[in-house]
């Protein structure tokens, strides 16, 4: 069976980090490409970052780039994404998800998800 479990999530003042971490059981972790998603409420998930299954590449959306870096360690099986210069309105729910596909941008691209973890950054 196959699980994903983000971790790191909390609340931090706008200007914080904050270090997300999916630790991932049950696939060939090495064998798939991540992604980081998010959902505010009342909004539909969006598209944070992604890395390929070497790490050869990564792709981040418009609204992080230059803040956030995505990373993973295949012997640890686990992805990161370390967010600096939080802002308010990155306050969402983020999850990891796994995919063999590309077409990383696309939630609909991902097989596997995790629970989610609650990011929350004040003014």
């Amino acid at each position: 069976q196959v699980q994903l479990v983000e971790s790191g999530g909390g609340l931090v003042q706008a200007g914080g980090s904050l270090r997300l971490s999916c630790a991932a059981s049950g696939l060939t972790f090495s064998n798939y490409n991540m992604g980081w998603f998010r959902q505010a409420p009342g909004k539909e998930r969006e598209f944070v970052t992604a890395i390929t299954w070497r790490g050869g590449s990564t792709y981040y959306a418009d609204s992080v780039k230059g803040r956030f870096t995505i990373s993973r360690d295949n012997a640890k099986n686990t992805v990161y994404l370390q967010m600096n210069s939080l802002k308010p309105e990155d306050t969402a729910v983020y999850y990891c998800a796994a995919t063999r596909r590309y077409a990383l941008e696309y939630a609909l691209t991902y097989d596997y998800w995790g629970q989610g973890t609650q990011v929350t950054v004040s003014s």
